[in-house]
């Protein structure tokens, strides 16, 4: 069993990491860009899925590998809901919270709110807790960072500025996400034992 699941995190790994570098082939026509988010819904997702480049790519990449490993009780539907859940959440906050932000390219918000809400679940298992705790501790300490110090290093390497504000918005949203998930859960359960 444990075997089926790794093969399917592997095969999972593979399509993301497959579908992202076909769109960061034509990634101009999948940023997120505000004047045209309602005329290519489209962008609402792929903006997240592609890059500024490739180096921007291949570090979102690695980031992502790590997780399905690091929280083994994660499934694969998970990770596709997250994929599919968190980048419409923060290209409309974009849109409606923050509209000077004319354009967007990376899965970083992303990774920082599946991060965030994965952890947030596993603090309800009492063998991941700790490790769940120190993940969201660096999480926070990262964004503290980020928004006093600065991304200088960072921004350099993949040759563009680093967009804070979608690593914070992503935090929230995964864990407003966890949240909702740990609620239907708890309900799930009580209304199955009634």
């Amino acid at each position: 069993m444990k075997d089926h699941h790794l093969t399917r995190k592997i095969i999972f790994l593979a399509a993301v990491f497959s579908i992202c570098a076909c769109l960061q082939v034509f990634k101009e026509y999948f940023f997120y860009i505000h004047a045209l988010l309602f005329a290519e819904p489209w962008r609402l997702w792929t903006g997240h899925w592609v890059h500024v480049g490739w180096i921007h790519y291949f570090l979102n990449m690695l980031a992502f590998m790590c997780l399905p490993f690091i929280f083994p009780r994660a499934s694969v539907w998970h990770f596709t809901a997250l994929l599919l859940v968190l980048p419409p959440l923060i290209s409309l906050s974009f849109y409606y919270f923050l509209p000077d932000i004319d354009a967007y390219a990376g899965l970083s918000g992303v990774l920082h709110g599946a991060y965030a809400a994965v952890a947030c679940v596993h603090l309800i298992y009492k063998r991941e807790r700790n490790f769940a705790a120190l993940v969201l501790f660096l999480i926070l300490s990262k964004l503290i960072w980020e928004n006093t110090v600065g991304s200088m290093g960072t921004a350099q390497l993949i040759g563009s500025p680093i967009l804070v504000e979608a690593h914070l918005l992503g935090v929230i949203w995964g864990i407003g996400t966890a949240s909702a998930y740990l609620l239907i859960e708890h309900f799930t359960d009580r209304y199955m034992h009634e």
